[in-house]
């Protein structure tokens, strides 16, 4: 079996504050004077039951450790330490998903902590070799305007390279918020060019992904698993060309599922799906990007689907078409090299 961590892959499923090491969260804990949760800090993954109750124990967690992200250094060091986690794992790509507003009053403001962002994220793709790129994300626990605001300012950054806006999103509680509500956000971010990746389809069924798709068009579904229990509809995102970011770990973690060979990534592979792998929060699912690979080896894929996977990533990613061609190479090198070197 060849190594999973070499494999060339794009990561297009990553969460700005749930992308952090344990150790860098304490670090900044301990700078801050701020204790944090004991489920932060230990050696156990999250594990809660798929209700409100569980999505509120998830949610309480990650704000626990977002109110520790304070200030321009800590800003740049999630971005960086993203960039360099991925390097290590093989990535070629990262659009890294940050909702600005929880990160603003502390820079002086929306603007000032998207531009610290992307600049980070531009240096960092300097450095490591990854590309990044940022995906500006509303949050359905806030109210629509404010989606306004924030695809107002993406269409400000808007482009395909590192440190640049690579497309629009819609995050948290999937139970939240009408969704319809949010058309006229991601219609701004249509017209400055940015792709829709919005949520949908991991905590609500079928139904909800049929109103995602209505009203927000999007070109990626964030995670999108539960298509699956409708194969009418699943044949028709298929034809339409939509990618799912599928995060098979925290499908487990949220108790979307109970046991690993209950995820349907071999049902959305042999339905002809488009499925880029992602690690969704590793900070608190302790389950990075090539863990996903893993499990997906685990539910018996062989190597030559694991890299039709991470052809997957690549050509789901919003990096340029050159780029993109080059990785691919890489990804038929890694294919076609010796088990024990590749």
């Amino acid at each position: 079996m060849r190594d999973l961590a070499r494999l060339p892959k794009a990561h297009l499923h990553l969460h700005f504050t749930g992308s952090l090491r344990t150790a860098s969260l304490q670090q900044m804990a301990e700078a801050r004077g701020v204790r944090l949760p004991e489920s932060l800090t230990d050696a156990e993954a999250l594990r809660v039951p798929a209700d409100q109750r569980g999505w509120f124990r998830f949610q309480r967690q990650y704000d626990a450790a977002r109110a520790v992200v304070r200030g321009e250094d800590a800003l740049r060091r999630v971005v960086r330490e993203a960039a360099e986690d991925d390097a290590a794992e093989g990535s070629r790509r990262l659009e890294i998903q940050v909702e600005p507003s929880s990160y603003a009053a502390d820079v002086g403001g929306l603007t000032p902590a998207l531009e610290i962002i992307l600049d980070e994220a531009a240096a960092a793709s300097r450095d490591t070799g990854v590309q990044v790129g940022v995906v500006v994300a509303a949050s359905r626990i806030r109210h629509p305007m404010d989606a306004r605001v924030l695809a107002r300012l993406a269409a400000k950054h808007a482009g395909d390279g590192p440190g640049q806006v690579v497309g629009f999103g819609l995050s948290n509680d999937e139970r939240r918020g009408e969704t319809s509500e949010y058309t006229g956000a991601f219609a701004i971010a249509a017209r400055a060019g940015l792709p829709a990746v919005p949520h949908g389809g991991e905590l609500l069924g079928p139904e909800h992904v049929r109103d995602v798709v209505a009203h927000l068009k999007p070109s990626r579904l964030g995670h999108g698993v539960r298509a699956t229990e409708d194969p009418g509809l699943l044949a028709r995102l298929v034809d339409d060309g939509i990618a799912f970011e599928v995060c098979p770990v925290s499908n487990i973690s949220l108790g979307v599922y109970d046991d690993p060979e209950d995820v349907p990534l071999l049902q959305l592979v042999r339905a002809g799906a488009q499925v880029a792998l992602g690690a969704d929060d590793p900070l608190l699912f302790l389950a990075r990007l090539t863990d996903q690979y893993e499990f997906a080896r685990e539910l018996g894929l062989d190597d030559a689907a694991l890299a039709q996977l991470a052809r997957d990533s690549i050509r789901a990613s919003f990096a340029p078409e050159v780029d993109k061609r080059g990785w691919l190479g890489e990804v038929d090198e890694w294919l076609a090299g010796d088990p024990e070197q590749a």
